[in-house]
């Protein structure tokens, strides 16, 4: 097996637009890859940088039905025809021309990535781009229009992969990508985000546990709003990597929405940039320890598209490329430049940090029983550990 990281980019990705004033600006995709040629992250000698073809239907059909891939393609050539019953037209994800195309294109960025670590081409692979993980296999949902992550890991299956571990630290429930795998033991689904009942989509409850005969291979973690960096690590920390031991992933397919963020628009919890980064180095640590360094990344959300997305995506580059870039690193004054030319005058950040040293307890050290993030991580642990043999 090749060492090195590849980058998945096509430029043609940025076309990714639901027009002016939506949330999922394309502007974040754009400067995160300005940043990370900026910071001199691309000539790291252990990455390469390539494109992918968009995805055909025979791919696109590994998740999404037919019917609904024609929807997508009609409304993509003609938006005013778009069906809500297919999810499309709606507020969350308006239609727009070549949404067809350039949804393919980041999904293709995806299962390209995937295809190159499974055949040993590179260990590492990275789609910032991607991570659209609302998408269900019969309806656009949540700014998601083909679910990249779930395609990516069925195409892994495709290719003869026994077992794949998806770890989704976004804030909003991977939700799309575990209906993709509800049934299915192959397929270990994780997902730690804001709890349900404050944020959209409104499932990722700890009883959520996987259909019949895939008991235990959906593992969610229901999280307090406000959690702030020592819980969020904690929590990370207290479930992922017993389960990733116990399961013994072929592959390691990771979601790092920056919607975590203390200053993120759409949600509530109190992440900083700096812990995100910690969350990218432990995932950079579980694909060595338990999935034999096969490790494909992807994007998510992230609505503060100049403050945050860029320092957080930069870094998991970097990490993957095995070039991490310290976090007292000062932004270079060109990208603060692009930043104040793209966005009409808003400032950028001076540095690659918050200025913040995340550090949390380990489960290991107890748990506080009248503590919420506790509470929160006993019932997860309670609803899935024993189905691995693991004790709650």
């Amino acid at each position: 097996m090749s060492g090195g990281a590849r980058l998945m980019w096509d430029e043609g990705v940025t076309g990714y637009d639901f027009g002016r004033g939506h949330p999922m600006d394309p502007v974040r995709l754009a400067l995160t890859k300005r940043l990370i040629e900026a910071l001199g992250v691309e000539r790291s000698p252990e990455l390469g940088v390539a494109a992918a073809k968009p995805l055909g239907d025979s791919t696109l059909r590994l998740v999404h039905r037919p019917d609904y891939i024609d929807a997508v393609r009609r409304a993509s050539a003609d938006p005013a025809s778009a069906e809500e019953r297919y999810g499309l037209g709606t507020m969350d994800d308006p239609a727009f021309a070549g949404m067809h195309e350039v949804s393919a294109l980041i999904a293709g960025q995806s299962v390209g990535g995937a295809e190159a670590v499974w055949q040993g081409r590179v260990l590492h692979a990275v789609n910032f781009a991607g991570g659209l993980h609302h998408a269900m296999p019969d309806r656009a949902s949540g700014f998601c229009v083909y679910n990249d992550p779930a395609l990516a890991i069925a195409r892994l299956l495709e290719l003869g992969a026994e077992r794949v571990a998806y770890v989704d630290l976004d804030v909003h429930h991977g939700d799309g990508v575990q209906e993709a795998f509800w049934d299915d033991p192959r397929v270990l689904t994780i997902s730690l985000h804001e709890h349900p009942g404050t944020l959209f989509p409104g499932t990722g409850w700890p009883e959520e546990c996987g259909g019949t005969g895939a008991e235990g291979s959906a593992v969610n973690v229901a999280l307090p709003p406000g959690t702030a960096d020592a819980g969020w690590l904690r929590a990370v920390h207290a479930v992922v990597p017993e389960l990733l031991e116990a399961f013994e992933p072929q592959v390691l397919v990771s979601q790092h929405g920056a919607d975590t963020h203390v200053e993120d628009p759409l949600a509530h919890l109190a992440v900083s940039v700096d812990a995100q980064r910690r969350a990218a180095e432990a995932a950079h640590t579980w694909a060595h320890t338990y999935a034999q360094g096969r490790w494909l990344a992807t994007g998510g959300g992230g609505y503060a598209v100049v403050d945050v997305v860029p320092r957080t995506w930069t870094h998991l580059v970097a990490i993957a490329a095995g070039a991490p870039v310290p976090g007292e690193t000062e932004v270079p004054e060109e990208w603060r430049q692009e930043v104040y030319a793209r966005t009409g005058g808003t400032a950028a950040p001076w540095r690659m940090t918050d200025g913040l040293e995340p550090n949390w307890r380990g489960w290991s050290e107890g748990y506080d029983p009248a503590d919420r993030l506790d509470q929160a991580v006993r019932a997860t642990r309670r609803a899935v550990f024993p189905a691995h043999g693991l004790l709650p």
